[in-house]
């Protein structure tokens, strides 16, 4: 359980313990803490953050929940799946304490899971899936120091200053499950690529690139598009120079490494649609809505505002608890007067009123005008005899 880790070319050597603490004959391990930590970062993010993307933090904890468990248990079918070896039994392949997970299937199963349960809480599915990809990159870049605990998921010789040595690379390089590309040999006594070293670094840049990218973002779903496409490219360099990539059947070919350019060149194809589309519009986000059943009870009475995606966090916490309580305050038993039930109705006039007036009417159109009474006197006098 105890790995003693060698980078000679800096002068620097750690003995790491992977066990963190032992309750009751029950070990601990640094990499479930770890991956732990990465996790509670990501959600610390997500949950501070939610409001910016319309999102209700109460909801978004069922919507975590379902996403968190469905990534661990994809993770572990994906791994399962692809495995060069065969299980003696199906307690073995749940057995999660043994090893073996791949991040892939925990980022499938995370969107794909959770994106059923924010349909189910109603939260907006593409402002999700952006905030959730910056989420992503914490905890993969966090995460990755436990493979670096496990010395685990190491590359090829290297002869960098920063090659990695130990043990436990040596005993791994010399079994039967190392995985190379044609014509590469590997030197087990030789230092290795830190590889978890260059995903977490990796990881840890994108999420600061799109932590600063996201205000100026122009359509829902452009910050998971370019989740997609920084995290493949780079998975995709870093796994071709990994010893223990899992292979599709025997074709040789990386299940990541395959998985990982065709998502990202998805992803850039689907990002240039968006920006052609969006071109000189400004992205406008819808408020969160605490209270879902009233907002729906309100009908016409309540629409939720709209804020652009630029502003603050500021403008954005006061603007929504604004719009809150104005659906707070709403009083769904008050009658739903419409607007022209309010204007001032035309006097309407009596049954009698009405019939006099239509008979004084009729007697002034048959009545002589006082022209014509003036002209027949004058004719009546040129008649008359001289």
């Amino acid at each position: 359980m105890v790995y003693h880790v060698q980078f000679p070319g800096l002068g620097l050597e750690f003995t790491i313990n992977r066990v963190a603490l032992s309750i009751g004959g029950f070990n601990i391990y640094w990499y479930g803490v770890i991956i732990a930590v990465g996790m509670l970062l990501a959600l610390l993010y997500a949950f501070r953050h939610a409001v910016d993307f319309g999102i209700d933090s109460d909801r978004l904890v069922d919507v975590v929940a379902i996403g968190t468990v469905m990534a661990i248990v994809c993770a572990r079918i994906y791994y399962v799946a692809m495995a060069p070896f065969e299980y003696n039994s199906v307690w073995e392949m749940i057995d999660i304490r043994l090893g073996g997970i791949a991040i892939y299937g925990a980022v499938i199963g995370a969107f794909v899971f959770g994106g059923l349960a924010a349909k189910w809480r109603k939260i907006p599915l593409l402002p999700l899936f952006d905030l959730v990809a910056i989420g992503f990159l914490i905890g993969q870049g966090i995460g990755r120091w436990g493979n670096f605990v496990n010395q685990e998921a190491f590359g090829t010789n290297t002869t960098l200053p920063w090659g990695m040595y130990s043990e436990e690379t040596k005993a791994y390089l010399q079994s039967v499950q190392v995985t190379l590309p044609a014509g590469v040999t590997v030197d087990p006594s030789m230092p290795v690529h830190p590889t978890f070293l260059y995903e977490s670094i990796w990881c840890l840049v994108g999420f600061l690139a799109l932590a600063l990218y996201v205000k100026h973002r122009r359509f829902h779903g452009q910050i998971f598009l370019l989740y997609a496409i920084w995290y493949g490219l780079g998975r995709g360099w870093i796994e071709g120079l990994r010893t223990d990539s899992l292979l599709i059947g025997n074709t040789g070919l990386r299940a990541s490494q395959l998985v990982a350019y065709a998502s990202a060149l998805m992803a850039f194809f689907l990002l240039v649609a968006g920006l052609r589309r969006t071109k000189g519009k400004t992205l406008m986000v819808t408020l969160a809505v605490r209270d879902i059943k009233k907002e729906e009870a309100a009908g016409e009475r309540f629409s939720p505002d709209v804020l652009a995606a630029s502003a603050s966090h500021a403008e954005f916490l006061a603007a929504t608890d604004a719009m809150n309580d104005r659906l707070d305050a709403l009083d769904l038993d008050a009658p739903d007067l419409d607007i022209e039930e309010l204007e001032d109705p035309e006097p309407e006039q009596m049954p009698e009123e009405s019939s006099l007036s239509q008979e004084t009417a009729a007697q002034e159109e048959t009545a002589p005008q006082p022209e014509e009474e003036d002209q027949k006197a004058a004719a009546s006098q040129t008649q008359a005899p001289q």
